[in-house]
C-alpha cells in the first residue's frame, strides 16, 4: 500500500471518531472541603472563598467554593487508573483516535495547550461528571518534533442534574518520532549538533520576564497596589484585582517543592530522562524550571537549589536550577 493510500485510510478512520460522545466519566467523590484545602495549599492560593467557611458564608455565594481550575481534578481516575463506579466505559464501537494514530506509527505525543471555560462555581456537595468527544483533527503537519496531527478533545463537565458547569479543550500533537541517526561521524566532526529548545510564548504580560533573563536577572511580577508577588505573570492581581504591576529581582534561592523525571516522549533538545522541578523561591512564588548538575534519581523534594541564568543559544536564555551543596 502506498503512503498516499495509507494516509487516506488513516484519515478516514480518524474522521469516524469526530463528534462521538463518550461517558459519563464519574467522580469518585463529590466536591469536598478537604480536597479544596489540599489544592489551595499546593497552589499557594490563600483566597478565603476556598478555605474559610465563615468568610464565605457572608459572601454572595453563601458557602465555600472550589477553585475553578480544579474542574478536571474531580473526575480524574487517580494513580490506579480505575474509573469511578457508574462510569460508562468506551465501547468497541467508539474507537479512540489516539489509539488509531498509534497503530499507524504516530506514537509520539506532546500536550500543546489546554483551555477551560467555567459556567458556574462548584460548591461542596456537587457531584461532577464529564463527557468527552473529539472536536477536531488537523491536516497532517510537519513540526519540529516530527510529522503528525493536532487532536482537540472537548470535555464537557456536568453536575448531578446534568447541567453543564464547564468545558475543557485539550489539544495535543501525535507525531512520528524522528529516527535516530546512527551514521558514523566524519573524522573532522565532534559531537552531533543538539536540537534547539522550543521557543517560549512571549506576550505583553510576560515579556519583562524573558527580557530580564537576557540581562541576567530573575524577575517576579509584583502588584503595585498590594505588593503581592505572582508567577506566572498575569494581567490582573488575584488578591486585589489591580491592573498595575511592576517587577522585583529574585535572589534565585529556593527549594524543590515538587518534581518529575520526564521519560516519554523523548524530545531531541533534552536529555532523557529530563528532570523538571517546581521550585519555591525564598520570596514565596513558585516556577517550573529545568535542573542541572544532578542525576535524575538524586532529586528530592525539599532540596535547596540556586538559579543559574543560562544562555541556551543565541535567542533563548533560561533560569535553570542547580542543587546547593550543604
Amino acid at each position: 500500500m502506498t503512503d498516499q493510500n495509507n494516509n487516506k485510510e488513516l484519515e478516514a478512520l480518524m474522521a469516524e471518531t469526530l463528534g462521538v460522545r463518550v461517558g459519563p466519566h464519574k467522580s469518585w467523590d463529590p466536591v469536598n472541603q478537604p480536597m479544596i484545602r489540599h489544592w489551595a495549599q499546593a497552589m499557594g492560593d490563600q483566597n478565603p472563598m476556598y478555605t474559610d467557611p465563615e468568610y464565605a458564608a457572608n459572601s454572595s455565594e453563601g458557602s465555600t467554593i472550589a477553585p475553578p481550575t480544579m474542574l478536571q481534578a474531580w473526575t480524574m481516575r487517580g494513580v490506579t487508573g480505575q474509573h469511578a463506579p457508574g462510569t460508562r466505559e468506551r465501547t468497541a464501537e467508539q474507537p479512540y483516535v489516539l489509539d488509531i494514530l498509534d497503530e499507524y506509527g504516530f506514537v509520539g505525543v506532546v500536550a500543546v495547550n489546554c483551555d477551560q471555560e467555567y459556567f458556574r462555581t462548584l460548591k461542596p456537595g456537587d457531584d461532577i461528571s464529564h463527557y468527552m468527544e473529539i472536536e477536531s483533527i488537523s491536516e497532517k503537519k510537519d513540526t519540529a518534533l516530527g510529522t503528525g496531527y493536532f487532536v482537540t478533545e472537548l470535555w464537557t463537565f456536568v453536575d448531578q442534574n446534568e447541567e453543564k458547569v464547564g468545558e475543557m479543550r485539550f489539544r495535543l500533537l501525535k507525531f512520528i518520532p524522528p529516527k535516530s541517526d546512527n551514521k558514523p561521524q566524519s573524522s573532522g566532526s565532534s559531537k552531533p549538533k543538539k536540537a534547539v529548545r522550543p521557543r517560549p510564548g512571549i506576550n505583553r504580560d510576560n515579556r519583562f520576564f524573558w527580557e530580564g533573563l537576557k540581562e541576567g536577572k530573575l524577575l517576579i511580577q509584583r502588584c503595585k497596589s498590594c505588593e503581592t508577588l505572582r508567577h506566572p505573570p498575569s494581567p490582573m492581581c488575584p488578591s486585589c484585582r489591580s491592573l498595575e504591576r511592576d517587577a522585583v529581582e529574585a535572589s534565585g534561592n529556593g527549594v524543590i517543592h515538587s518534581f518529575v523525571n520526564l521519560h516519554h516522549p523523548a524530545l531531541p533538545a533534552f536529555d532523557e530522562p529530563n528532570p523538571i522541578a517546581l521550585v519555591e523561591l525564598e520570596e514565596g512564588t513558585r516556577l517550573v524550571a529545568g535542573l542541572v548538575g544532578i542525576e535524575p534519581e538524586d532529586v528530592k523534594i525539599g532540596m535547596a537549589v540556586k538559579a543559574e541564568i543560562t544562555q541556551c543559544d543565541e535567542e533563548l536564555t533560561l533560569a535553570l536550577f542547580r542543587p546547593v551543596e550543604a
